[in-house]
């Protein structure tokens, strides 16, 4: 056991929490203060951190983040809410999400010659999910209309989930045009992935469901054992989908989304699950992006991967989110907004762990250099703009009255802690 990297990880989350309320009106992010903190230890201290860091404790540590917060984003969401009262989000995932792809995809293939058209929509698809936590202050500042608020709010939450399945058929199409790769393998192990993990994990999040109204309703359950249950349901999807060939991850975002639809009460716990230990596990994910990813970069670094990653933050986004809201009501500040705050963070770099690394995509080296240089960009310049853009977008929303921004919608439960700003 390396005492010194337990020390100094220890120290890094202490130093945070014990400012960490007096940064809220700070353009300092959590995000950003773990990304720096463990690029300064893999400079300054490598043989503490980055020598000592197994590949098999960070493939499971990125495994089980990747799982909770899979179950936990998808279990928060109302779909019946959803469907009555949130347009927005239905667009941006509907509409939005595919066509950042496509514009994803045909901007790698141009920028990218050596990757084929595949490793481009695997690429894309990588960077297509959101990350509310580090944009923070604009889920959940009082300034932004509660709508706009819930709009990016649901979208985070969700599009992980639903981006999923595109990676994995991404990366499987991929390796079938690599000559070496038995083309009828891939497809039959693609379609028991796609297939038996979602049925695993909807019989899961239903049965466990129906299991924790039952003892509950006996008061058979403490508060906090029915959220500890419910995190091990998560972990019984990811597992049982794996023992029969279907995909893990899928079955962990299908089970929570059954789950969270099934249960009959709030499952408390939970919800607070994911203010605490779900943001551990998520805080050490970045330490440890920043102590063995971002040094990787230095010596590899293209102008190629700067420019993707730029047109990744701007247009590949904004453009169809500009689409999605055509016809909405909304002005075109509120567009630009939401186009402009769709961070790239937690399961960008844990999709580009997880699969890319793992099915051996034949590029592999370049597409998660392409991710880390963009999530790097998206952490600094999403956390710097997030509270002054706030502000600025309440004060303009303010100022229109009665208008689409401001009308009433049903709150669902964030990701990430409130905060006052």
């Amino acid at each position: 056991m390396n005492f010194q990297a337990i020390a100094l990880v220890a120290f890094g989350f202490l130093a945070y929490g014990l400012v960490s309320k007096c940064l809220d009106d700070t353009p300092l992010t959590a995000p950003m203060f773990f990304t720096g903190f463990g690029v300064l230890l893999a400079f300054f201290v490598p043989d503490a951190i980055v020598h000592n860091m197994a590949h098999g404790f960070i493939h499971t540590l990125a495994e089980v983040t990747l799982v909770l917060v899979l179950f936990s984003d998808a279990a928060r969401i109302d779909l019946v809410k959803l469907r009555a009262d949130h347009n927005l989000p239905q667009r941006l995932l509907l509409i939005g999400m595919p066509l950042s792809i496509i514009l994803g995809t045909i901007c790698a293939a141009y920028l990218f010659g050596q990757l084929n058209i595949w490793e481009a929509a695997l690429l894309a698809a990588i960077l297509v999910p959101t990350d509310a936590a580090l944009g923070q202050a604009v889920v959940t500042s009082k300034h932004v209309p509660v709508r706009i608020r819930q709009t990016l709010n649901v979208e985070s939450g969700l599009n992980d989930g639903i981006a999923l399945p595109l990676v994995l058929l991404f990366a499987y199409l991929a390796n079938m045009m690599n000559e070496s790769a038995n083309a009828a393998h891939w497809l039959k192990f693609g379609a028991l992935q796609i297939i038996f993990g979602p049925l695993v994990g909807a019989f899961v999040g239903y049965a466990g469901a129906r299991l924790v109204d039952a003892v509950t309703k006996q008061d058979w359950i403490s508060e906090a054992f029915e959220g500890i249950g419910a995190l091990s349901i998560a972990l019984l999807a990811f597992a049982l989908a794996e023992l029969v060939h279907g995909n893990g991850f899928i079955a962990a975002f299908v089970a929570g989304l059954v789950f969270g639809n099934t249960l009959s009460h709030s499952c408390k716990f939970l919800y607070a699950f994911a203010e605490t230990e779900g943001q551990l596990l998520t805080l050490t994910t970045f330490l440890i992006f920043g102590a063995t990813m971002i040094p990787s970069l230095i010596h590899g670094l293209q102008w190629e991967y700067i420019v993707y990653a730029v047109l990744s933050l701007t247009v590949i986004r904004m453009l169809p989110i500009a689409i999605a809201l055509w016809g909405t009501g909304v002005n075109t500040k509120t567009v630009a907004f939401v186009g402009w705050f769709g961070p790239r963070g937690l399961a960008s770099i844990l999709f580009a762990l997880l699969i890319v690394e793992d099915m051996g995509v034949g590029n592999r080296q370049q597409v998660l250099a392409v991710v880390v240089v963009t999530v790097v960009f998206s952490i600094v310049l999403h956390g710097l703009s997030a509270a002054p853009g706030s502000r600025w977008y309440g004060k303009t929303t303010q100022q229109l009255g009665k208008c689409a921004e401001n009308e009433a919608v049903c709150e669902l439960p964030y990701r990430v802690r409130a905060a006052k700003l």
